[in-house]
């Protein structure tokens, strides 16, 4: 009896873990904008994203930083020293 109480118990708690994990993991996921339209067919590398901006590192070493609500490019740097 005293096993299948432990055993009732472990299901319990994992079932409790998976429900947290599933159902809150989207509460604190950032709103991105469906898709990201890169300039001149630039190919992306990296991702990175601040409070109210989201930024892009592509294969030609440029940063291109997007505003989070527009999804409009607000800033385009290139890497400089680099090939």
């Amino acid at each position: 009896m005293v096993t299948v109480l432990t055993t009732v118990m472990i299901v319990g708690f994992l079932i409790i873990v998976f429900l947290f994990v599933t159902k809150f993991s989207s509460a604190f996921s950032p709103s991105l904008p469906d898709s990201i339209t890169l300039p001149d067919g630039q190919k992306p590398t990296a991702f990175t994203q601040g409070d109210n901006w989201f930024a892009v590192v592509t294969e030609d070493n440029s940063i291109v930083i997007f505003d989070r609500k527009t999804g409009e490019p607000l800033q385009i740097m290139k890497i400089l020293g680099t090939p």
